[in-house]
């Protein structure tokens, strides 16, 4: 006869569970990306997937391999393009100081006289550096490491598309809460995945776009590299693509276009930075609202995690965090009225 009844066995299974499950996240936390990469793809495709395989009757497979070709084309390679488009540029402009070291000397000296900041440009060109450090870490590694991440992303995406219904079933049945919140989550997590995947990406592309084109006309060489990089600094709310255009403006007045310099600070600064608070309140009312703090907090968190892969992934996950917060208070206001019901009803 056992030594322990069954609540006591029950517990030290609980025990073995915990522990097992605390070694198995250590042990994927070199393909975390991969595994969180899988649920934003999810989450975007998931109404495609649906449409091709329940209202057009195609095949499961064929649907799920389609879609995973749609989002290499479209997402995946695009942002790989561009960030080893930007590494190289990086890379070109560090093997070529002479002429960085000229202009930081003139911005400073500009600065300087003008605005009591003798070493604004440097101290701003170290930032930067150590900012790009943090931003690309995964990208300047191995490139086996990206296709591994790739691979083991895109396999688990096929059979969360290919088995959808038993997947959704699965979560529905082994999720800590009822059926009716976990519902009420599913929605939530997809209206914040959008928010900060598509609409944040939208807002980007456009500020970036925007940003480019008022470069090459004004003359700042490599319009299209700063537009690159207007882009991804576009995730932050608080610094964004705009401010790009103040050490533009800068530059173009030490060159003597002094009218060249102020219409592109003016171009920045008020259209495009008043377009962004236009597109994030039309996107946010077809979408979802996501504050900006939680972006920037997100963003912070995202970046020593995942590399540049945190100015999406950081916010998305924190954005998931604060959901399942709410889900857990909403649970323990209804235990806490359960409770008192029953407390009530056996007093009386």
């Amino acid at each position: 006869m056992s030594i322990f009844n069954y609540q006591q066995r029950n517990n030290i299974i609980l025990v073995i569970i915990i522990v097992l499950g605390c070694f198995l996240v250590y042990a994927l936390s070199e393909i975390f990306s991969a595994i969180l990469g899988a649920i934003v793809l999810y989450v975007i495709f998931r109404p495609m997937f649906l449409y091709l395989t329940e209202k057009r009757g195609w095949n499961k497979s064929f649907s799920a391999l389609l879609i995973i070709f749609l989002s290499l084309v479209v997402i995946v390679i695009p942002f790989l393009l561009l960030s080893f488009m930007m590494i190289d540029k990086i890379i070109s402009i560090k093997n070529n100081t002479s002429n960085i070291n000229m202009w930081v000397d003139k911005i400073d000296t500009f600065t300087g006289r003008n605005l009591s900041q003798p070493h604004f440009a440097e101290e701003t060109m170290q930032k930067l550096g150590t900012y790009t450090a943090d931003l690309f870490p995964s990208l300047l590694g191995s490139a086996a490491n990206i296709i591994l991440t790739l691979l083991v992303l895109y396999f688990i995406l096929y059979f969360m598309y290919a088995q959808l219904r038993e997947f959704e079933a699965g979560l529905l049945k082994y999720a800590p809460f009822s059926e009716q919140h976990a519902l009420k989550f599913a929605v939530a997590l997809r209206n914040a995945t959008y928010s900060n995947v598509l609409g944040q990406g939208i807002i980007s592309l456009t500020q970036g776009v925007l940003l480019a084109n008022g470069f090459w006309i004004v003359g700042i060489p490599d319009a299209i590299f700063w537009g690159v990089i207007a882009t991804f600094i576009s995730f932050l709310p608080v610094v964004g693509a705009p401010t790009l255009s103040i050490p533009a403006g800068l530059y173009l007045m030490l060159l003597g276009d002094t009218w060249e310099g102020i219409g592109i600070m003016i171009y920045g600064l008020l259209f495009i930075g008043n377009l962004d608070h236009v597109l994030r309140l039309v996107i946010n009312k077809r979408i979802a609202n996501t504050h900006p703090i939680i972006s920037i907090i997100g963003v912070f968190i995202g970046i020593p995690l995942f590399g540049i892969l945190g100015l999406v992934f950081g916010p998305v996950l924190l954005s998931y965090f604060i959901l399942l917060v709410q889900i857990y208070e909403t649970n323990r206001k209804a235990a806490d009225r359960i409770e008192r019901i029953r407390t009530t009803t056996d007093n009386s």
